[in-house]
């Protein structure tokens, strides 16, 4: 049978259906996907490709589940996400292997994306009894001022394949901790990851229709619960096209977006660095997960003192740097995500080799397993500032190397972009760390460490195209999804006029 998305069904894959209300269903002449593991082109999941009508039994849904969940106390809201990390805990081992199968990204990687989920469902459980106000004085005597928290309601997330277990949880435990009823909907090339998230909440005993999983083209799936009037705010992450559109299709209905979109991120490295730690950071940000994380380092920044012996060292250092299976313990960096991934990187490498000079890499692999996936070689030009491949996302292994003279240039360097999410200095000064702070152009600074490596219990999010505005992560995850009321409560037993002059 041909797929509501363009691919064949294999007979024997296993099946999966939408998560609405509570149960899992498959609607009459449903079309059918599959995702593939990336290594071997293997199939991992078959999956309905939802129509709009899909997407309006999960909101209905939704809607009719919200004011159960809503009067339902935080903490006892809090309660559902403690089995649910406890849940995620007993079967690490098995969707970490999932995750490596379906995204291709090193098994070490994989537990710890599902490990990043335990951790934030977790701190949101603490969230339920916080979900912090505010109280202040009153100008005026016998009154009492204050706010609280209230969820908005229906919310839609809407999240990428790359850390397909750690992101929609960064949003759904956030969105279910504030009283917020979900629907999901995951990037179709990782849609048995999300099946396996949602049978963790559904195990927890989380109450029917409180979360609902609708798989299928952004395109038909996306639009509808952005474009329905009982989703109240949509929280995206994904590329900036993408965002834009989500965002204006919002905007047109009052509804609150909040979008996490893409980076160009800098590591600058001084000549006082220790060296061998920047060379670990630079492997890790800029080929760890392929480079396909939005925090990627893409810019390597080299004082001009210590740019040759860096490079030296970088390049000396990828000599032992395995490409391979992702399961294989031995394995440095696995496949890139997809067929258009490899294509839309191999695309920028070529434009690469005309602007820039190649160092290293450059090429698709090819021979035994490189044959059956999508391997791309880890990559190195060495570039003026301001070409496509400095200043443009490419989200796959790609590295562009810059000369600079100074900490002045390098900063003008790293900010000279169109993105600002995360940024990292390698330096022993710690007046010029400081000064790093003040001065990089980015949501997240990290200083002596590579660009990636987030920790749950901080904001989250950038500046510029990187999004609107909004953090996930830490306490702002909740503010995502929480309107404020302002209380007044006058106990004078008159009426009393605020901002009145009576004199």
């Amino acid at each position: 049978m041909r797929a509501g998305e363009g691919s064949i069904v294999s007979s024997s894959v296993e099946e999966y259906g939408l998560f609405v209300n509570g149960k899992w269903v498959v609607p009459p002449g449903a079309g059918r996907f599959e995702t593939i593991n990336p290594t071997n082109r293997e199939p991992v999941g078959s999956f309905v490709a939802a129509r709009a009508a899909d997407v309006t039994a999960a909101v209905e849904a939704a809607h009719k589940a919200f004011p159960a969940w809503r009067d339902l106390p935080a903490p006892r809201r809090g309660q559902f996400l403690r089995s649910a990390a406890r849940i995620l805990k007993e079967r690490k081992a098995e969707i970490g292997r999932i995750v490596t199968r379906e995204m291709g990204k090193v098994l070490p990687e994989g537990l710890g994306d599902v490990q990043e989920a335990i951790d934030f469902v977790e701190y949101m459980d603490g969230e339920g009894r916080r979900l912090l106000g505010e109280t202040v004085p009153s100008e005026l005597t016998s009154k009492f001022c204050l706010t609280v928290r209230q969820p908005k309601g229906v919310v839609a997330c809407i999240t990428p394949w790359n850390f397909p277990t750690a992101i929609p949880n960064w949003k759904i435990a956030a969105a279910l901790i504030s009283g917020n009823t979900v629907v999901f909907k995951p990037a179709s090339n990782t849609a048995r990851c999300a099946a396996e998230v949602v049978k963790v909440y559904e195990d927890a005993g989380l109450p029917p229709g409180v979360l609902n999983l609708v798989t299928g083209a952004g395109g038909t799936v996306g639009t509808a619960l952005v474009e329905d009037p009982r989703v109240r705010a949509v929280s995206f992450t994904g590329g900036v096209e993408t965002g834009r559109d989500v965002y204006v299709r919002g905007a047109q209905r009052l509804k609150m977006v909040h979008l996490e979109l893409g980076g160009k991120n800098p590591q600058i490295v001084m000549d006082d660095a220790n060296l061998p730690l920047a060379l670990e950071g630079i492997l890790f940000g800029a080929f760890g997960t392929s480079g396909q994380r939005c925090t990627a380092t893409s810019r390597l920044i080299l004082q001009a003192g210590i740019y040759d012996r860096f490079l030296e060292m970088l390049v000396r250092r990828l000599e032992t740097f395995r490409v391979g299976d992702p399961l294989d313990p031995a394995t440095d960096m696995g496949p890139v995500a997809s067929a258009d991934q490899e294509r839309k990187i191999l695309e920028y490498i070529e434009i690469g080799r005309r602007e820039a000079r190649l160092v290293r890499g450059g090429e698709k692999l090819t021979g035994g397993l490189y044959d059956r996936g999508f391997f791309v070689a880890p990559t190195i030009f060495e570039t003026r500032h301001g070409t496509r491949i400095s200043k443009e996302e490419i989200f796959g292994p790609v590295l562009s190397v810059i000369k600079v003279a100074d900490y002045a240039e390098a900063v003008r360097v790293a900010n000279d972009v169109d993105y600002g999410l995360s940024s990292s200095i390698y330096t022993r000064d710690v007046s010029r760390a400081f000064r790093a702070i003040e001065d990089l152009e980015a949501g997240i600074t990290y200083i002596n460490a590579p660009t990636i490596g987030a920790e749950i219990q901080l904001p989250f999010g950038g500046i510029k195209n990187t999004g609107n505005g909004g953090r996930e992560a830490g306490t702002a995850a909740i503010e995502e999804f929480t309107e404020v009321k302002t209380v007044f409560v006058d106990y004078s037993d008159k009426l009393q006029k605020a901002q009145i002059d009576t004199a």
